[in-house]
This record gives C-alpha cells, sequence and structure tokens, in this order.
C-alpha cells in the first residue's frame, strides 16, 4: 500500500487508512533521518486516544505511551550498534508487554524480529513529497 504526502494534513489521512490494517503488535519504521517517523508515531497515538505528548526517543531509546487499547513503547534504535545493545534494554520484554511497539530504525535488530508477525511502514522524503509504503 503506498501514499504521497505533501502537507502536514496527509498525515492524518495516511493514518486514517493504515490504523484499521495493523493486525500486528509490532510497526517498524524505516527512513532517512528527517523523513517523518516520528511524525506518523505522533499521528497514530493521537488517533489511538493517547493524550501523552509524543517525541523522539532518540536519546532515550524508548517512551511509553499510554491509549485505552494498552501501552505503547516507541523505541529509536538509531544510536545502536550491535543486537547485543538492543537487547540489553530489554527489548524482549517491551514486546511482550505492550499492545504495540513502534521502532525507529530497525535495522540493528531486524533479523532478530523477522520472524515475529510485523508491519514495516518505509517512507522516502523525495524533497517535495514523502512516499509511504506499508506492509
Amino acid at each position: 500500500m503506498e501514499f504521497k504526502i505533501t502537507t502536514l494534513e496527509d498525515w492524518q489521512k495516511v493514518t486514517d487508512e493504515i490504523l484499521p490494517r495493523i493486525k500486528h503488535p509490532l510497526l517498524l519504521l524505516k527512513g532517512n533521518l528527517g523523513a517523518g517517523k516520528t511524525t506518523f508515531t505522533q499521528f497514530l497515538l493521537k488517533k489511538l486516544g493517547s493524550h501523552d505528548d509524543v517525541s523522539s526517543p532518540t536519546y532515550t531509546l524508548v517512551n511509553e505511551y499510554h491509549t485505552p487499547k494498552g501501552n505503547i513503547f516507541h523505541f529509536d534504535l538509531y544510536r545502536l550498534e550491535n543486537e547485543e545493545e538492543v537487547y540489553n534494554i530489554g527489548i524482549e520484554e517491551y514486546l511482550d508487554n505492550a499492545f504495540l511497539c513502534i521502532i525507529e530504525w530497525p535495522e540493528v535488530y531486524e533479523d532478530e524480529l523477522k520472524d515475529l508477525p510485523h508491519h514495516t511502514l518505509s517512507i522516502i522524503n523525495t524533497g517535495g513529497e514523502r512516499v509511504i509504503n506499508f506492509s
């Protein structure tokens, strides 16, 4: 499923389309710096009924948000260098105890996640627009 975004309002439309299709408790977000991974997460959490302030977990590595459906954990693995560092933050416990885990920059841990049911959202920033692919 592909979307094109040119305005901030388009993020809401994308979220409205994607949310009913999320069937797995794991969402991998891929894209270059500034592509819109955290922006998508902000719109998604709002649509799920969260009143929390959503921000990038770049330095905290994981943020926890509350929704009526359950806790959501938002990871940013950009600064981690290997699977062991990801394991050491307790990712398995988060994965087992969440309504949804959203992982930005999942590549460092992707081999460990490949057998888990998940969705992937890729964002390509072409300058004038963003192209989003959801699977």
